[in-house]
């Protein structure tokens, strides 16, 4: 099978950018270093020539990126059990539970995510750009539970990941924030970067991060705390949790962004979550193949009920979540 090869013209707005950068923007499910990889290895071309990864693009140049043949996994099949809600031919998508990381990496070599897919696939999975997360094409942290999609084809692969970077997935997330919110819907535009000392940090930093955008509503008011239903228009690393901490309302549960109001929450209310309180509960995107519209919900793990259960205002005996319909695009 010949490797899958992408062309296309470059834009006008994106005269001048680096090459190595315009790809990764586009291909964002692939790392700036392989993309630098492949441009010094021959699996670029501009223009039909090799190039190198700081050329500065021109208006028109046409670019051909030629897909390696994925190298074989390291890491190894596990059977463990997934909770699937729905499979084809071409992906999957499930409802992660808190506590799995999604591929291996130092530390986590085994008991992930990727490891149960490659038992469950059984080699059915794309291998896009050669990386050693087969099927991945956008990832949840290991404490975050939730709808996550998954490419079994690199043509579901490549469809997946040009959505995602064109925001036409649509992200529904429920958090649990420390505080009580006074309005009932907002939303938060600031950009985002790598925090300047604390390098698995991310942070709000105007001028010089990626624009990143939440909007959100209140699905419910509790002691000292609030659910929200955020809305992802980016998909920028720690993004819920970056831009509620930076509005005052880090997530329940949230060490990394809220330890404080953490603290503050403990000492009031007796409660102290096992993780931060954030959970993918809708996601939609357009079928690969089909071409037909499919969302997907998926149901609160046990101890995000556990949290509402603790947290639930006193004077309410009858207190329950109203799911509403998801906030517009």
């Amino acid at each position: 099978m010949s490797a899958p090869v992408e062309s296309f013209s470059v834009d006008p707005s994106h005269q001048g950018k680096r090459l190595d950068l315009f790809l990764h923007l586009r291909f964002p499910f692939v790392s700036r270093a392989t993309i630098q990889r492949l441009i010094e290895q021959g699996d670029v071309l501009v223009n039909a020539g090799l190039t190198k990864s700081s050329h500065r693009l021109h208006a028109g140049e046409q670019i051909h990126l030629r897909w390696p043949e994925p190298k074989p996994a390291v890491a190894q099949p596990e059977s463990m059990p997934l909770d699937i809600l729905f499979e084809d031919a071409e992906l999957l998508v499930l409802n992660k539970p808190p506590g799995l990381v999604t591929h291996p990496a130092a530390g986590h070599e085994e008991h992930t995510l990727v490891n149960a897919l490659l038992h469950h696939c059984a080699g059915q999975l794309s291998g896009i750009g050669g990386v050693a997360r087969p099927g991945i094409v956008h990832r949840l942290d290991k404490e975050t539970s939730g709808c996550l999609v998954v490419a079994k084809t690199d043509a579901a692969h490549l469809s997946l990941a040009e959505q995602f970077a064109q925001r036409r997935v649509e992200k529904v997330y429920h958090a649990l924030v420390c505080g009580e919110l006074p309005e009932a819907t907002g939303e938060i535009r600031a950009a985002i970067a790598r925090h300047p000392t604390h390098r698995k940090r991310m942070a709000v930093a105007e001028g010089r991060g990626r624009d990143a955008w939440t909007t959100f509503r209140v699905l419910a008011r509790l002691t000292l705390a609030t659910l929200v239903e955020a809305h992802l228009h980016t998909g920028r690393t720690h993004q819920v949790r970056v831009h509620f901490q930076h509005i005052g309302f880090p997530l329940v549960g949230d060490t990394t962004y809220g330890k404080r109001a953490n603290l503050r929450l403990a000492e009031l209310t007796g409660y102290t979550a096992p993780r931060q309180m954030l959970h993918a509960w809708r996601l939609s995107f357009t079928h690969p193949r089909s071409a037909l519209r499919m969302t997907f919900e998926a149901p609160w793990p046990d101890d995000l009920s556990a949290a509402m259960s603790a947290l639930k205002p006193g004077a309410d005996p009858d207190f329950e979540v109203q799911h509403q319909a998801p906030i517009p695009c």
